[in-house]
């Protein structure tokens, strides 16, 4: 296409030299990179360079196709999501798309037809792997070069972990292009996950072996209804890929293949088989057909249907206790910002109200005090004041006593020329006024460890009621537990030989949990640690890998992931007599966060559902959909369960009946955090909700005024 009088002499730096295509989003063009190489440079039109909505779909898209870089992909070369009209460049693939090619053409052959599967079925793989969902797989999406098919236009993808945290998709908008989108799109799009990729590919092999989409009708809106209630017509689809296709075009992602066993397939192997789901599995009741037509409307005409514009429920009634609000308070959102600045690029790991404000952590913040009140930051402190320019994303809260909170630090320091290496330390931090009031260095080198409470990390540090229990050193490892008042290891005691271990606590006392290999396979050894010694009081030897919860009455609480079930397990021991009780909860799906608190363990699930079981009596006590997807671990109190989402979307529900008593969408994020895979526990003060979200922020509500 040739160049216009209005089209630029270059994009980032890049010479034009041709218009490849354009269209409603905008324009992409030929460039030449310094060494020669061909890019096509996609840039936006300028019309939507003010709508901030579009740049936060433009940077998703960005990040999505960085993460992804495959044989059957284009890789992303440079781009610029702040520039007056964003723009991308990728590698140039020479060819043309699959839909220009089948309408100039025709359908292809069999064997073509086979091989461009094959391609699009490795991208997809590719895709998936680098947890990128694409949600917009179609024939002009499709390029089909000399050396096989590349998939291009991460337009609408987004991590498959961060899903739930877009405020595009809690907004109500369906993004995709109807005769290619899967059901779940339509009809339930917080669902969409790898399948819905699968379900696409189904469509796109339809229509490259017939020239017509397999649900193709009369207009968008009965297209739309033919993919979520009509079957496929793959008349004309050569009959040694039809079943393939079929299957692939299954209703329920659950019954379509992956990748790898369409790989299989198309290598000769024999078709995967699926069991038909139960109820259990649909990801919604099954609704009438007006009303399912109902939602597919608004879905493609981006609308919201009436109540969830805004998400808010209502508040049951309180009767007349007056408000519990710190003075001045007002609603109010805040970014905390270290000194010296960093480059944000996630969440806070979590906050804590000490004396009388809010400390937060996480981000390479080690901790930030904000008011209560208003959320002005009143002090912050980096993880790692020695470097200026990378974000390490680290920073968590590893408890606070009185006026004091403990975090950690990391120096790095580059030794005889050598690579920086980590240099943590737990330091105790005055929550008043930020004055470190002690350090103590934990571990150091490349092997180091963070001392993080979270259970993943084997530098694992917690706080007990006799002090602050950690591991100290990489080599000759031991642990130890740390004076609040000074920091001093009250005792030190080396690590059980060739035993990985992770210091825990439950109802305030410390254990010691290490890895051992048992005559039925991996177990975990339970040592109860005596404060005043660091000896060990008890063991006892349990089977598989546990994650210790807490404490009911005289029984400790254990998870256990079962894979060979795909659930997760309940294991008990008394404390008296080491006795366990191991009791199986129904499948809880994958990344599944558990909680005990008030004596009830809450298993969050990622698609938003949360389930209360009493961990002594394997008692459901009950299951709701809290509508928050990816929620994080949390916040229990004597009424409520608060869960939250990555965005910023908060769930109310009784503690009792778990029944919903508002849910709020919170303030919209100006930014995306890619990776992120669950939300963060908020905190209350009163009838004030704090609420870490999206990029390092934090916002405050009143919960009586929902």
């Amino acid at each position: 296409m040739a160049l216009r009088e209005s089209d630029p002499e270059d994009v980032g730096g890049y010479p034009i030299e041709d218009r490849l295509g354009s269209g409603g989003m905008g324009v992409v063009y030929l460039a030449r990179s310094p060494s020669g190489r061909r890019l096509a440079v996609k840039v936006v039109h300028g019309q939507y360079a003010d709508d901030e909505e579009f740049r936060v779909r433009f940077r998703r898209e960005v990040e999505a196709a960085r993460q992804v870089s495959g044989a059957f992909t284009a890789p992303v070369v440079d781009a610029d999501a702040d520039a007056p009209r964003p723009w991308m460049a990728t590698l140039h693939i020479p060819g043309e798309t699959l839909g220009a090619r089948v309408s100039r053409e025709g359908p292809l052959p069999p064997d073509r037809l086979r091989d461009l599967a094959a391609g699009l079925t490795e991208a997809l793989r590719d895709i998936h792997r680098a947890g990128v969902v694409h949600r917009d797989l179609k024939p002009a999406n499709v390029m089909l070069a000399d050396d096989g098919p590349r998939v291009i236009d991460f337009g609408v993808s987004r991590a498959a972990e961060a899903l739930a945290g877009d405020p595009l998709t809690q907004t109500g908008r369906v993004m995709g292009t109807p005769p290619y989108m899967s059901p779940e799109q339509l009809t339930s799009p917080r669902d969409v996950g790898p399948a819905s990729d699968v379900f696409s590919l189904g469509s796109v092999l339809a229509y490259a072996a017939t020239g017509r989409g397999p649900f193709d009708d009369v207009s968008p809106y009965e297209t739309a209804v033919r993919v979520v209630e009509g079957d496929a017509r793959l008349d004309g689809v050569p009959a040694e890929v039809r079943p393939l296709i079929a299957l692939c075009l299954a209703k329920h992602p659950k019954e379509r293949p992956t990748p790898d066993e369409l790989l299989t397939v198309l290598r000769g192997g024999p078709l995967p088989r699926r069991p038909a789901p139960t109820a259990d599995d649909e990801p919604a009741p099954r609704r009438p057909r007006r009303r399912r037509r109902l939602l597919i409307a608004g879905a493609l005409g981006g609308a919201l249907l009436a109540g969830l514009a805004t998400g808010f429920g209502v508040w049951l009634s309180d009767g007349e206790r007056p408000r519990d609000l710190p003075p001045g308070w007002r609603p109010w959102q805040t970014l905390v910002v270290s000194e010296p600045k960093g480059m944000a690029t996630g969440p806070l790991s979590g906050c804590a109200a000490v004396a009388g404000g809010l400390v937060c952590a996480g981000d390479d913040v080690k901790a930030a005090r904000l008011s209560l009140a208003t959320g002005r930051t009143a002090w912050s402190l980096p993880v790692d004041a020695t470097d200026k320019s990378e974000s390490k994303g680290e920073g968590a809260l590893i408890g606070a006593s009185g006026t004091r909170v403990f975090v950690y630090r990391n120096h790095q320091a580059a030794r005889g020329g050598a690579s920086p290496e980590d240099d943590y330390a737990i330091q105790a931090v005055d929550a008043r006024t930020g004055r470190v009031l002690w350090t103590r260095p934990t571990q150091r080198g490349p092997d180091a460890q963070a001392p993080d409470p979270d259970p993943n990390v084997s530098g694992h540090a917690v706080r007990t009621a006799d002090g602050i229990l950690t591991v100290l050193g990489t080599r000759k490892a031991a642990y130890a537990l740390l004076d609040e008042a000074d920091g001093e290891p009250r005792w030190r005691r080396p690590l059980p030989r060739g035993a990985a271990c992770q210091t825990a606590q439950a109802a305030g006392d410390g254990y010691l949990l290490c890895a051992v290999r048992t005559k039925d396979g991996d177990g975990t050894r339970v040592l109860r640690l005596d404060p005043a010694s660091g000896e060990a009081r008890w063991s006892a030897t349990l089977s598989g890998e546990l994650e210790l919860v807490g404490r009911k009455a005289d029984r400790l609480v254990f998870v256990r992931a079962d894979h060979e079930e795909g659930g997760t397990d309940i294991v008990t021991l008394d404390v008296d007599t080491r006795r366990t009780d191991p009791t199986s909860v129904p499948a809880q799906p994958p990344a599944s966060s558990v909680t005990l608190s008030h004596g009830t363990l809450y298993f969050v699930r990622q698609g938003g559902g949360v389930r209360a079981v009493d961990p002594l009596t394997d008692e459901v006590e009950w299951e709701r959909d809290s509508g928050v997807e990816f929620p994080g671990r949390p916040l229990v109190t004597d009424d409520d369960v608060f869960v939250t989402s990555p965005g910023g979307r908060v769930a109310a529900l009784d503690r009792r009946s778990g029944d919903v008593r508002w849910t709020a969408s919170g303030p919209e994020a100006t930014d995306e955090t890619f990776g992120v895979v669950s939300g963060v526990r908020p905190t209350l003060v009163g009838d004030a909700l704090y609420v870490p979200y999206g990029i390092r922020s934090v916002y405050s509500v009143d919960v009586r005024d929902r």
